[in-house]
């Protein structure tokens, strides 16, 4: 008679409640993991900064103190522009409520010549009945509105568990070769070796999404610019922010300048002109920019990626649909470093005649030159040395 845990059912028992609870206590666990993970990940991104003060004697406690407060300086900034052009936009409300009020009319005249629409759009009444749904919605507004603090605490304790990740890195390290290496040797050598990957990857990955996001605000600000969109470099900044989410994030960033100029702009060939220069703007990251500088960090392939973000925005919203990329490439890295998690990994990843990361010959020329570009270096050092 077959063993009872051969059987398929109860495997599938197993797994299924095990799926169960783990999804269960990551939704029941947000306000924890959110802001810890987040925290975890530019700890990551800035560990190579405290070593480096490290180096200089520098004490621990200075050294990660100094790294938060980098960090902190960087996100002051961008909350201080962010700051600026909300104030712009509430300076222009009145023109544009004048503007679609102008757009509702013309739509009246329209439906009324060709449909034989006989009613009237009115923007008071438009107002009015938006006024009515928040009264009748107040109970649920009031829950966004708790929730909306409850997240703006998780994010204060941001900067509070990166100071201590930073300061006690050695001892998360020396608990994990612990845990896992269990003191043999072998084991404990490919435990360091996922760290010093995972590690790698986070670090790379990170750095190159920001240099990507960097390079997006600069030409998208510059087509807005020229094509003569107000307030071009806040819709350009934005959309470029939102290319840290594949795949949804170019089109929600392309959305809002696109309607701001349908309401704002004198014809209709801008809206069009601008979804035309975000769609080029876009085949140049995704077959130029992301390949040569994030490169195969996050090597997963389309379907999986896919997956990751519609689960993540299931369970954690949008900061899930950022976080399980990374969290996700992690896994891949983990399964292919354990031989029973191989075929995991494989799943996850891209077959070996998958090109898709050389999805141009530019980008492939691009990846070639900078190679060489370093070699170079590398062997006029030595000679001068």
């Amino acid at each position: 008679m077959m063993d009872i845990d051969q059987k398929w059912y109860v495997k599938y028992t197993y797994i299924l409640a095990a799926l169960i609870l783990t999804v269960y206590a990551m939704i029941m666990a947000k306000t924890i993991l959110l802001p810890l993970l987040f925290a975890l990940f530019f700890s990551i991104l800035l560990s190579p900064f405290c070593g480096w003060l490290e180096r200089y004697k520098v004490p621990r406690i200075l050294s990660s103190l100094a790294a938060i407060l980098v960090g902190l300086m960087f996100l002051i900034g961008i909350g201080f522009f962010f700051y600026n052009q909300m104030a712009a936009f509430v300076r222009d409300a009145d023109m544009f409520v004048e503007r679609l009020e102008e757009l509702i009319e013309s739509l009246d005249v329209f439906l009324t010549t060709w449909f034989a629409f006989e009613g009237e759009i009115n923007l008071d009444r438009i107002v009015s009945e938006i006024i009515d749904l928040i009264r009748e919605n107040t109970a649920t507004l009031t829950r966004r509105i708790t929730g909306a603090a409850s997240t703006i605490t998780a994010v204060l304790l941001v900067p509070i568990y990166m100071y201590l990740i930073l300061l006690f890195r050695d001892l998360i390290k020396t608990f994990i070769l612990k845990a896992f290496g269990k003191g043999i040797s072998s084991n404990e050598e490919k435990v360091k070796s996922i760290i010093i990957k995972v590690k790698t990857l986070v670090q790379r990955y990170i750095a190159g999404l920001l240099m990507v996001i960097a390079i997006l605000a600069v030409l998208n600000s510059i087509m807005l610019i020229i094509i003569g969109v107000d307030h071009a470099i806040f819709f350009g900044v934005f959309a470029a922010m939102l290319n840290v989410i594949p795949f949804v994030g170019p089109i929600m960033g392309s959305i809002l300048p696109i309607l701001y100029s349908l309401i704002t702009m004198d014809s209709l060939i801008y809206p069009v002109i601008i979804l035309l220069g975000f769609y080029i703007i876009q085949l140049f990251e995704s077959n130029l920019f992301t390949p040569t500088i994030v490169g195969s960090q996050v090597s997963m392939n389309a379907l999986a990626t896919l997956l990751l973000i519609f689960i993540g925005a299931q369970i954690w919203g949008l900061a899930g649909m950022i976080l399980f990329i990374p969290i996700g490439a992690i896994l891949k890295v983990i399964c292919d470093e354990v031989e029973s998690l191989n075929h995991f990994g494989y799943l996850l990843g891209r077959e070996t005649g998958d090109k898709s990361e050389e999805r141009s010959a530019l980008a492939k020329k691009v990846r070639q030159l900078r190679t060489k570009a370093v070699k170079m270096r590398k062997k006029k050092k030595d000679n001068s040395n």
